[in-house]
């Protein structure tokens, strides 16, 4: 059986709809039910539910052999596992935002607002820019509007949240999609298993190119 761990909402239905297409459906998944696991013995295997930035650790530490992780997720934690494909879905992109009007003094630390302490502090490293990070873990928008941050870091899909609070993208750090991982271990004696899903994976995503 291949544990197949999924993130909870948009993103794992569209995940879900992927494995589904290369053959590896489970029906149970799309009854109405409080249920978070689902199997499907014929095909091997095992579907859970949890919560998006949670599924690399249960990758991690083996508790399932694969799973999907948004690569921002991935940037974040920097989980000890393996980035077997990208699926192409999810898109969006980490970037810095900022009021309208906002110009970086150099001659000050920079305030930073983020749920990715991790990423932010790798980008301004690699500007060698000296910055203060406040983590926060929601409403990233209203910390420089209210005087918390100069700037922040977050997910930007289409900008339109910023705009509504005048605030506008600064600079881009990376694109984002959702990414296929593995356990190190399950890839090692799964290997043919894994390797398979991920062909039939690879398939489904080329005839949608």
């Amino acid at each position: 059986m291949i544990n197949i761990a999924l993130p909870k909402g948009r993103l794992g239905e569209k995940a879900y709809g992927i494995f589904e297409q290369a053959g590896f459906e489970c029906p149970s998944i799309h009854e109405e039910s409080r249920k978070l696991i689902f199997e499907n013995a014929e095909k091997g295997v095992r579907y859970f539910w949890v919560k998006p930035s949670d599924v690399v650790i249960y990758v991690e530490r083996g508790a399932a052999d694969i799973g999907i992780a948004g690569k921002d997720i991935i940037l974040e934690y920097q989980p000890d596992i393996y980035e077997l494909a990208d699926l192409g879905i999810g898109k969006c992109r980490m970037a810095v935002a900022a009021k309208k009007d906002f110009v970086d003094r150099r001659d000050r630390t920079l305030r930073v607002a983020t749920k990715f302490p991790n990423i932010a502090k790798s980008y301004y490293a690699s500007l060698s820019r000296e910055i203060d990070i406040i983590k926060l873990n929601g409403s990233i928008e209203l910390a420089p509007i209210l005087g918390l941050s100069d700037v922040i870091v977050d997910i930007v899909e289409t900008g339109k949240t910023l705009l509504e609070n005048d605030l506008e993208p600064k600079s881009d750090i990376v694109p984002i999609s959702a990414r296929l991982v593995s356990n190190k271990v399950s890839y090692k004696f799964k290997n043919e298993r894994i390797r398979g899903i991920c062909e039939q994976i690879n398939e489904v995503l080329k005839a949608r190119a």
